[in-house]
C-alpha cells in the first residue's frame, strides 16, 4: 500500500530548518558531484582545444609541446587559479569521504552514528583543505 505525506508547499521555504545532517549530506554530495562533474567536462574541453596538434602531425606535437607547457605554466602563476584550485581539493575530498560515508552506511556499519560520520567528514575536509593551502600557494605572486 501507498501512504501519502503532506509535504507542504515548495514556495515554503521556512522548511530548510527542518533539515538534519543526512539531508545536508545529500544536498553536499550531489552539489560536488555535479561540481566534479562540470570540472571534468570543461577541462577536457579546455584541454582539447588547447593542443592544437590534435591532428597527429610529428612536428606540430613537438611545437605545440612548448605553448602547452608554457600556457600551462602562466596559468599555475595566477593566484586565482590556486585559489580554484584550493576549492576543487574541497569538493574532490569531501565528495569521496562522504561517499565511503555512504558506502558504510550502505553496509549496516555505523548507521545509528550518520550524523557524526558527517559532521567528522566536513570537519577531515576542512582539515585537508587547509593543511593544504600552503602546498597550493607556495610560489604565487599576488
Amino acid at each position: 500500500m501507498s501512504q501519502s505525506y503532506n509535504r507542504g508547499l515548495i514556495e515554503d521555504f521556512g522548511r530548510w530548518k527542518e533539515f538534519k545532517a543526512g539531508m545536508w549530506a545529500w544536498i553536499f554530495h550531489k552539489f560536488t558531484g555535479w561540481m566534479l562533474i562540470g570540472y571534468l567536462f570543461t577541462h577536457i574541453a579546455v584541454l582539447s582545444t588547447a593542443i592544437g596538434a590534435a591532428s597527429g602531425d610529428p612536428a606540430m606535437i613537438q611545437a605545440e609541446t612548448d605553448v602547452y607547457t608554457t600556457t600551462l605554466q602562466g596559468l599555475e602563476d595566477l593566484f586565482i587559479i590556486r585559489v580554484l584550485e584550493v576549492g576543487l581539493l574541497a569538493v574532490a575530498v569531501f565528495h569521496i569521504l562522504n561517499g565511503l560515508r555512504l558506502l558504510m552506511v550502505d553496509l549496516g556499519i555505523g548507521l545509528e552514528a550518520q550524523d557524526k560520520s558527517f559532521y567528522a567528514s566536513l570537519i577531515l575536509t576542512g582539515v585537508i583543505t587547509v593543511a593544504s593551502v600552503p602546498t597550493f600557494l607556495s610560489g604565487v605572486g599576488l
